[in-house]
């Protein structure tokens, strides 16, 4: 059920709306004036509001502005009886949606409320089909540390060949965005990237998932798939996490490299792909062979060119780009202007030991935009990114305020150890 605010200083229009309306199926509140609906405003989310210009304490068009800042994708119908054109034009350059003079025409207004969610849906729409495009792009690669540029002249040289690419390093450091960039940067381009997450797949699943299976080829197998190889035939096929890959499938895998053939399971017709492949890991592929958990002889089809992400640990003058990247990306799919960060906040930032890398960070900054205040300082980063123990801990709270400078900071904790250990 749709929900309205009626803003009238006048009782006796706020009962007749809310008449009208509430019979028309709709959810109604009333506010007495601009303050009392910024007021409500905050507590509750409206589809309409319908407000009148001519109030006490603060009138319609002072309301207005603030109602923008507040809820800006809210729909506002502006009314009164003492208005003119000027004044109608005036509240729509300040985001009205439509001006009603009193005695408001009531099938006039029935038809302007509709409209106005009509409206409403479609930006709400408009934000989610966006926020969908602009993660299906390939994401720019933030940075100028020296790991960064190594990486990008890598990419650059490698995405115009053939050649497979294992891609090497921690949880969460991009390690997907770097496969990305080497197929936007390919003669494949055009064709489809399809990534498998060889971790997410169980080990009786992984074959039927990489290579189709045939109806009846084993009891849920109902009817004939397509496997991911065929998928990408002509593109690139992105194996994630391919350490985990079970024996059985990896034995298919490198047959598939060394014949450009494939077999469905249940099935004994030869299929012929092209397929580039990339992997990823974020294991040593060397000790899991030692281990006897991976081939060697696929390792080295894998590895012709490696390309090993380094931890955001190592890449710590790249967090204020990233940091400003995330910013602006983060705002933009919330529909709010960038937040103003502090240099305090950013240094604090770059102080962090971040086991998560990039996705971790990424997480921190959302999270910083959403609890922060107008602007994201020290403060906040001490409150939200350590949360726990800076809470419990009233003297790690105040070493955090203490040190503007990473490297001071870094320099006193190991002071602190050091003193600690002798003692």
């Amino acid at each position: 059920m749709a929900k309205i605010l009626i803003v009238d200083d006048e009782r006796s229009i706020r009962r007749t709306l809310r008449e009208i309306l509430e019979f028309e199926k709709y959810q109604v509140d009333e506010a007495v004036d601009g303050l009392d609906c910024l007021v409500k405003l905050k507590q509750n989310k409206y589809d309409v509001i319908i407000l009148d210009i001519k109030m006490p304490k603060m009138d319609g068009m002072d309301a207005l502005e603030r109602i923008q800042l507040l809820a800006s994708d809210t729909p506002v119908i502006m009314i009164s009886g003492h208005a003119n054109i000027d004044t109608a034009v005036e509240a729509v350059k300040k985001g009205a949606f439509d001006f009603i003079s009193k005695p408001p025409d009531l099938n006039r207004l029935l038809i302007t409320i509709r409209n106005a969610m009509d409206k409403s849906s479609l930006i709400t729409e408009t934000k989610v089909l966006k926020r969908k495009v602009s993660k299906a792009k390939v994401q720019e690669m933030i940075g100028e540390s020296d790991g960064i540029n190594t990486i990008k002249a890598t990419i650059d040289r490698v995405a115009p060949t053939e050649a497979r690419v294992l891609v090497t390093g921690p949880n969460g450091t991009g390690k997907e965005l770097v496969a990305r960039w080497i197929h936007e940067k390919s003669p494949r381009v055009n064709n489809p990237i399809v990534e498998v997450n060889c971790a997410a797949i169980p080990s009786e699943l992984i074959e039927s998932e990489l290579f189709g299976h045939e109806k009846g080829a084993f009891t849920s197998a109902v009817k004939q798939r397509i496997g991911k190889f065929e998928l990408a035939n002509g593109g690139t096929l992105f194996l994630d996490e391919i350490g985990d890959m079970s024996l059985s499938a990896q034995a298919k895998v490198l047959r598939a490299l060394q014949e450009n053939r494939i077999s469905r399971v249940g099935g004994d017709k030869e299929i012929q792909v092209d397929v580039r492949v990339i992997a990823a890991t974020n294991k040593d592929l060397r000790k899991e062979i030692d281990a006897g958990r991976f081939r060697e002889d696929l390792y080295h089809r894998l590895a012709v060119i490696i390309i090993d992400v380094p931890a955001l640990n190592e890449r710590k003058d790249d967090i204020p780009q990233l940091v400003d990247h995330f910013n602006k990306q983060i705002c933009q799919e919330y529909g709010v202007s960038p937040k103003q960060i502090e240099p305090a906040a950013i240094q604090a930032l770059q102080s962090v030991n971040w086991t998560g890398n990039i996705r971790e960070l990424r997480n921190v900054i959302e999270r910083l935009i959403i609890l922060s205040g107008e602007k994201i300082t020290k403060g906040d980063v001490v409150q939200h990114v350590f949360p726990s123990s800076a809470a419990r801990s009233p003297r790690l709270k105040e070493v955090f305020e203490r040190f503007s400078n990473p490297e001071e900071l870094h320099k006193y904790i190991e002071e602190a150890f050091s003193a600690f250990k002798n003692n």
